[in-house]
């Protein structure tokens, strides 16, 4: 994903993928009080940054995958032509329909973001994540595929505008050593993190790619219980499966029957966006949906264990677990 020759040439280095954000929406010009359209489903980050820079979130629901509905998009972007901004985020590892967000660009104009964090070399029809948009950004977090020891981060970006502003407002809006030409931030990429990454995790990251995906391959074929919904993808050649999502009735009773087998998950996330007290504070707005599929992966994902150093009977163990469930 970092190849000069399948994505962006500029690669700003951040202390956080937040900060990344925040910097990446600040250098496509986004002014106090500007509406950013996004997902209501997603680490509370995204939306942070965007009231961090001044924005107002505008949230549409998502679809059957867990991204943002480009279709609901679409069409409010048709009805509210004031929104300017869009931050979409490639969730759980699969990329976003890569076509679309290219005509949602070029036919309303739009300033776009992406938010790559859980998606480092996701592709949609062989268009990688982070090319449809002006700038991307990407985390670093020790639990992402490609993960540093700490917090790190970087904005990606082809306008050599862009990624001067960007080295510039990290660093706390220094154009030179002591001018200060903008109000920036404190948010460098540590050279320690960046030299591991580079050198220790970067060159295995397609072989971690690889087996992260014959796993869900192996989930995708083997888990064969009516109670256990897979989240809808493409290919799992397309995805890196950051995360296994499923949707389950019971969620509680299946987490609880996983660990009495021994078996670790997640959820990705209980809680959708808009309803977080912090935006309580804040100023948001939200379509006429009532977020309906949101709301259900908020009440009924379960994230299976999916990381590249299982073993073949860990993963068979995680696929016993899930045939053997049944709902109370």
């Amino acid at each position: 994903m970092f190849s000069a020759r399948k994505l962006k040439p500029s690669k700003i280095g951040t202390g956080n993928g937040l900060d990344a954000l925040e910097i990446g929406l600040r250098c496509l010009g986004l002014r106090p009080g500007d509406k950013v359209l996004t997902t209501p489903l997603s680490a509370f980050a995204t939306t942070l940054a965007i009231v961090r820079a001044g924005g107002v979130p505008v949230f549409v629901d998502i679809d059957a995958t867990g991204g943002i509905d480009l279709a609901q998009c679409r069409d409010l972007l048709a009805r509210d032509r004031s929104i300017r901004f869009l931050l979409p985020v490639h969730l759980y590892g699969h990329a976003l329909n890569m076509e679309e967000l290219h005509r949602l660009r070029r036919d309303f104009e739009l300033k776009v973001l992406e938010d790559c964090a859980q998606a480092i070399g996701a592709a949609s029809k062989a268009s990688r994540v982070g090319t449809a948009g002006q700038a991307a950004a990407i985390s670093f977090y020790p639990t992402k595929n490609l993960g540093a020891l700490g917090d790190a981060g970087a904005l990606l970006t082809d306008d050599p505008a862009i990624a001067k502003a960007a080295a510039e407002m990290r660093n706390y809006g220094q154009s030179a050593h002591y001018v200060h030409s903008s109000l920036g931030l404190n948010s460098r990429l540590d050279e320690l993190h960046a030299a591991i990454l580079r050198d220790a995790f970067l060159p295995n990251l397609p072989a971690w790619t690889k087996a992260r995906r014959k796993i869900a391959q192996k989930y995708l074929q083997e888990i064969r219980n009516p109670a256990i919904e897979f989240a809808a993808t493409g290919s799992t050649d397309d995805s890196v499966w950051h995360i296994f999502p499923v949707l389950v009735p019971d969620r509680d009773g299946f987490q609880k029957h996983l660990r009495d087998n021994g078996i670790k998950s997640g959820v990705h996330y209980p809680f959708i966006v808009p309803d977080q007290r912090a935006l309580k504070e804040a100023a948001v707005e939200s379509s006429s949906a009532e977020f309906k599929n949101a709301r259900r992966f908020a009440r009924d994902e379960v994230s299976l264990p999916v990381h590249p150093f299982m073993s073949e009977d860990e993963v068979e163990a995680v696929i016993t677990a899930c045939n053997s469930w049944s709902r109370a």
